[in-house]
């Protein structure tokens, strides 16, 4: 089953906390604290895997989760970071976040690589929080939490060459005769469903990949048929080859399907509709009258199509013809990158612990909640029945510029303060 588009949830793993500790041996009674940090979190990694072909992996795996990492420990043991988890996908995937739709990474080489989600920092342990005047603390620093996300997964087919065409022209049957691809071909409609691919290898010319792009047909570009999902497959193709059915057995005039998919291609892309292109008027072998092949030739070489040719892939005459004219133009054509505009490139933002302040009017005074990530993180590093814990909590406040912002809203002296299930008394 081909699958070329998925969406899947991520998050790497948070860091461990810092640990408590105090050095305790039978001749040391006062060795001080010894609490060690907490591991790092695992990442979450996008790799290119030249073995896979599909997205199909992620039809039936949808939530990935990295290790967290470990809780720092006594003896200023450290805990052990957390394992990267590595996604691969197929060469040619297209990371996007979910949330704004803009791309995170363009995965088309062999050795590309993405960190998508970074793990949390580990917390540090009590010993690090040690000052001339606060020589046992009795608090640490809890793990930074990682990050989650859902994104898209959209792959997107890397040829050299791709074949257009209305359906039932022969693009399937030319591709299996010039490669190993062995496409469902049949004399009907939509016999092709997904995209095949082949490598061209012709003794005399320089090997290049070929794909059959089916479902290209009046109104892809908006929607109709499959064209929507197949027209990003030759977003990467330098070069493309045209198929028409010249014989007109089927009632259908080549030069109006010329046209046609060539406007659906600049509905979608301009840059695409610009690519370079190989006419191939195919069948040729069901034509009874070589004029009509002259006169459609004309009509493309008057509209600035030259390279125009006669073909029949069921008995492979012309074929070798076309197959070295792509090779030719192809060591013309510089391979290019896909190009990301500063508008659709995602930018990460840096992870900011936030919090906002509301007031609960009181008779007997008024409430002002803090809530927000910033609070929870914080809380997590107090001892609220620990003085030097306490002392470290209201000045991580002085200095975040929450007391400050307190005293703007008119706090007063012995109304209340609370973060989450914590409450204390404001004092001037």
């Amino acid at each position: 089953m081909f699958i070329d588009m998925a969406k899947i949830f991520i998050k790497s793993g948070d860091g461990g906390h810092g640990a408590v500790s105090f050095r305790r041996e039978k001749y040391v009674p006062l060795g001080g604290p010894d609490g060690g940090d907490g591991g790092r979190g695992g990442s979450i990694i996008f790799k290119v895997d030249t073995g896979i072909t599909t997205l199909l992996d992620f039809k039936y795996k949808r939530k990935f989760l990295a290790e967290k990492g470990e809780n720092g420990s006594g003896s200023k043991c450290y805990g052990k970071d957390g394992k990267d988890l590595i996604i691969s996908v197929p060469m040619g995937t297209i990371i996007r976040d979910a949330e704004t739709n803009k791309i995170m990474a363009d995965l088309s080489h062999s050795d590309d690589e993405y960190v998508a989600c970074r793990g949390g920092k580990g917390g540090k342990g009590n010993c690090k929080f040690t000052t001339p005047t606060r020589q046992a603390p009795n608090f640490a620093e809890p793990g930074m939490p990682g990050d989650e996300r859902m994104v898209l997964l959209e792959l997107k087919l890397l040829a050299d060459v791709g074949l257009l065409g209305f359906p039932n022209v022969g693009k399937s049957t030319f591709l299996s005769t010039v490669t190993k691809a062995r496409p469902k071909i049949a004399n009907y409609h939509f016999t092709t469903l997904k995209p095949n691919l082949g490598v061209v290898a012709v003794p005399g010319i320089e090997p290049f990949v070929m794909a059959d792009i089916p479902g290209i047909i009046e109104g892809a570009a908006e929607g109709v048929g499959l064209g929507l999902d197949f027209l990003r497959h030759i977003e990467r193709t330098r070069l493309l080859i045209h198929v028409v059915d010249i014989s007109g057995l089927e009632g259908r005039d080549p030069y109006e399907d010329f046209m046609k998919i060539n406007e659906e291609l600049k509905k979608y892309s301009v840059k695409l509709w610009d690519r370079p292109q190989i006419v191939v008027a195919n069948k040729a072998d069901m034509l009874y009258d070589d004029e009509a092949f002259e006169a459609f030739k004309n009509k493309l070489n008057e509209m600035g199509y030259d390279k125009v040719f006669k073909m029949s892939a069921a008995t492979y005459e012309g074929v070798e013809e076309v197959v070295k004219e792509a090779a030719r133009m192809l060591k013309n054509i510089p391979i290019t990158e896909l190009e990301i505009s500063d508008d659709e490139r995602f930018i990460e933002e840096d992870k900011k612990f936030t919090y906002t302040i509301n007031i609960e009017k009181g008779e007997e005074g008024n409430v002002y909640v803090v809530e927000g990530s910033f609070v929870d993180r914080l809380l997590l590093a107090v001892n609220v029945n620990d003085a030097d814990s306490l002392r470290y909590f209201h000045k991580v406040l002085r200095n975040k510029g929450i007391l400050d912002e307190l005293r703007e809203m008119g706090i007063k002296d012995g109304e209340i303060v609370r973060l989450n299930d914590f409450e204390f008394e404001y004092l001037l």
